[in-house]
């Protein structure tokens, strides 16, 4: 009786672990899909502020350019956003 109860301990600590796992492979994946696009945000708008410091006549197709950047950069993370969905409320 005694080792049937501590199977029945095991497979519910092992379910817990395996659901803990998943979330923090779920979080730890949407934090890293969100850490490049980030990153990526901050460089284009610095380089861009830089480039319309230097030359202030070009700042409308470096604006534009900017922003271009901006949404492609931004649409990676939302495709990690919905990674991270799938991965947290399927399997």
């Amino acid at each position: 009786m005694h080792s049937m109860m501590a199977t029945i301990i095991a497979v519910a600590a092992n379910v817990n672990l395996r659901k803990g796992l998943a979330e923090l492979g779920s979080g730890l994946a949407y934090g890293l899909a969100a850490l490049g696009p980030g990153i990526g945000i901050g460089i284009i708008f610095g380089q861009a502020i830089s480039a319309i410091a230097r030359q202030p006549e070009t700042a409308g197709p470096v604006r534009s350019l900017a922003f271009l950047g901006f949404a492609l950069a931004e649409a990676l993370a939302l495709i990690g956003f919905v990674v991270f969905v799938l991965l947290k409320y399927t399997g």
